[in-house]
């Protein structure tokens, strides 16, 4: 029964699970990548705002040693986008993600003319509309539960929004996610597949700092909040983590944005660049320092879910076991 709600999804993604292992920043590099595909799901490499160098050399990496399909995905909001961009468009990578904001129309299309099939997340039912009138090849449709940065709609409403909507076109879900039983029933309900994030910084092959596991191990859903935003003046796409020191002095450099934007002693894009720059910093100091203090803990509200680190293969595995074992449930109840 698993096998047959899975083909969509392997169909379109060219792998056993259609489970994607979502591109974290710091997090979601070649180790992860190598791991989750060896699996048999689906890895997303995560650019974040890697010098164009580097990020080309890992790209060639990714080419040359991972033999399944994979994604790499691209952040429209990272000071190098553009040169990410131009990079990917002659490697001969399969699919490409985009993220942190929406791609414009001309770069999907750009995109798909190399050859490579794009996805790209929806937090509102008009920009799944706009994305998939470009031609963008399928969609993550990503509630408020999730990690990192988020938009303002959740998963439940989205599903009735989007989902139900647009039947017969690619859609994965992500967003609070991290069992095989809630899996079971999004497949049931239409999904390609599922993407977690969470729940793969939380094994054994995940390379990020130990203190940082830790601090996923202990957290509860409700200490995984999201930033406000303070003021219209400052757009502020709002990031969901582990409530911590990095969490209040965030806002502390928003009232500081503000009071210089008010004094024009820096312009909106400036203090927006000094935003996302505060959020790649202090993320970085908590994955690879350690530092769960003043760094950035991203995570989503399925980080309540998980209490255990294991191997990859058996993080995927219980997933599709749970996932089999709660249609057979829903069988006797049908």
């Amino acid at each position: 029964m698993l096998s047959k709600l899975f083909d969509k999804g392997r169909d379109f993604l060219g792998v056993e699970h259609p489970i994607i292992s979502g591109g974290m920043t710091w997090i979601s590099d070649f180790a992860l990548v190598k791991a989750v595909s060896e699996a048999g799901a689906f890895p997303v490499f995560a650019s974040g705002n890697m010098p164009p160098d580097l990020f080309e050399k890992e790209v060639d990496r990714l080419v040359n040693e991972i033999k399944n399909p994979f994604a790499v995905n691209l952040i429209t909001i990272a000071p190098n986008y553009r040169d990410h961009f131009n990079i990917l468009l002659r490697k001969n990578v399969p699919f490409v993600v985009f993220a942190g904001s929406f791609p414009t129309k001309n770069d999907v299309v750009t995109m798909k003319e190399a050859g490579k099939k794009t996805i790209s997340f929806a937090s509102t039912e008009s920009i799944a509309e706009k994305q998939i009138k470009w031609g963008i090849d399928a969609l993550i449709l990503e509630g408020s539960e999730a990690g990192g940065h988020i938009g303002n709609v959740s998963l439940i409403v989205l599903l009735q929004q989007v989902l139900f909507k647009f039947r017969e076109f690619p859609i994965f879900v992500s967003g609070g996610l991290a069992t095989g039983e809630i899996v079971a029933h999004l497949l049931l309900m239409g999904a390609y597949g599922v993407q977690m994030g969470t729940r793969f910084v939380m094994s054994d092959e995940c390379t990020a700092h130990e203190n940082f596991k830790k601090a996923f191990k202990r957290a509860r859903a409700r200490t995984a909040i999201a930033t406000p935003q303070y003021d219209n003046k400052l757009p502020v796409v709002a990031v969901r983590a582990l409530r911590n020191k990095g969490m209040e002095n965030f806002g502390k450099l928003q009232l500081e944005l503000l009071k210089k934007l008010e004094k024009d002693e820096i312009n909106r894009s400036e203090a927006q660049w000094e935003v996302e720059n505060y959020w790649a910093g202090s993320l970085r100091k908590a994955v690879e320092e350690g530092d769960v203090e003043t760094g950035s803990l991203m995570a989503g509200q399925s980080v309540g879910l998980i209490s255990d680190i294991k191997p990859l293969k058996e993080i995927i595995q219980d997933i599709v076991n749970d996932a089999m074992k709660e249609l057979e449930r829903v069988k006797t109840l049908l």
